[in-house]
């Protein structure tokens, strides 16, 4: 009889879907066209800016005025289109390309309840999510728990890739700090709204893989508690592209070229290790620890080819009071196979908070 590691196949899948992904010739690796020169010095510079010297002072954020169309409604609930011009600073918006200035989003409500007695939690894209559906069929359930679900169109994802981009492939370093500080800007913006707009009673955030990393900091830096669901996802970008499968897909020689210009004896461990420098910024154990850190859940898998236990764990450490929960696959077949556990962490997540004190 032959026993078969379930483990270890789930291992095996996600190193065979990476291979597909990121070691074939289909499409360019990852950061083809190098660093990205200026871009990602003022991208260093801006992210440090999240973290403000006096509490309160990066809040409120812009206010939006979504303009909005109904794609379909039935006798319970509405689907909702909307699109705001981005809220990022004028310098950021400048370094963005033209596509991705206009921020899109999908908003699926309950209808005939009123907002003080609804949630709404925010839905961020994985890496390679380009469209809404995936995240509107993770939210669609919610409805009977009167949980609407509002789903952000990344920058650089979607109708708002740029022409020159292939699929998810950023093409500079400085893509990735940037997708990351304007999804976090324009985050905070559709809560601030979904809070004094739409009066919704409590509020999350949550997304998968990338999108978990995006939720984390999100739920950090928002003044008040909100329910922070990270899925599937590292403490930090340094994982998924110098130890996960992404590794493979990176183009580390264009990086060491683009490097080598002004220091011509670079080898490709220097690139790494330069790289490692670089994403440290995106290390959510930097991040003030969220204001009810009960109310974070993540999902990680067992058996994860792109992101190891240990930076799930280093995350938990750094948020004392959060939880961690484990279903059993690797990054695909969980992405696959366990919305019912991600929907479970959502309602958990969001019961307990307080409802907000309803209008008079």
């Amino acid at each position: 009889m032959v026993t078969i590691n379930i483990g270890m196949l789930h291992y095996v899948i996600d190193h065979i879907y990476g291979a597909f992904m990121h070691r074939t010739k289909i499409s360019p690796p990852f950061f083809s066209r190098g660093w990205g020169g200026s871009k990602l010095e003022l991208l260093e510079r801006m992210i440090k800016d999240l973290f403000p010297e006096v509490e309160g002072q990066n809040w409120p954020p812009s206010l939006i005025q979504p303009a909005w169309r109904t794609v379909w409604e039935t006798r319970n609930a509405c689907l909702r289109e909307g699109v705001f011009r981005t809220t990022c600073d004028e310098q950021l918006i400048s370094a963005m390309p033209p596509e991705s200035h206009t921020a899109r989003v999908a908003f699926l409500a309950p209808k005939h309840v009123p907002p003080h007695k609804m949630a709404c939690v925010v839905h961020l894209a994985g890496t390679g999510d380009h469209s809404f559906d995936r995240r509107l069929h993770l939210g669609g359930p919610l409805l009977k728990e009167n949980i609407a679900t509002m789903v952000l169109e990344s920058p650089f994802y979607g109708r708002r890739r740029p022409m020159m981009q292939h699929g998810s492939k950023l093409l500079c370093v400085s893509d990735l700090l940037l997708l990351g500080r304007a999804t976090i800007d324009e985050t905070r913006s559709l809560l601030h709204w979904l809070d004094y707009e739409a009066g919704f009673g409590k509020m999350g955030v949550c997304g998968l893989s990338m999108g978990g990393v995006h939720a984390a900091m999100v739920g950090s830096l928002h003044p008040t508690p909100v329910a922070t669901l990270p899925f599937l996802s590292p403490h930090s970008a340094v994982v998924a592209f110098c130890e996960g499968i992404l590794r493979y897909g990176t183009a580390w020689e264009a990086l060491r070229e683009d490097l080598a210009v002004q220091k011509p004896a670079m080898t490709l461990e220097d690139v790494r290790e330069r790289m490692r420098n670089v994403l440290s910024l995106t290390d959510v154990t930097r991040f003030p620890i969220p204001k009810n850190p009960n109310a974070v859940i993540f999902v990680a898998a067992t058996d994860d080819g792109y992101i190891p236990k240990h930076s799930v764990l280093e995350l938990q450490k750094a948020w004392p009071g959060s939880e961690v929960r484990w279903v059993t696959g690797g990054h695909v077949s969980s992405f696959l196979l366990h919305n019912d556990e991600f929907r479970r962490a959502i309602v958990d997540g969001l019961n307990r908070l307080e409802w907000k004190e309803p209008p008079f």
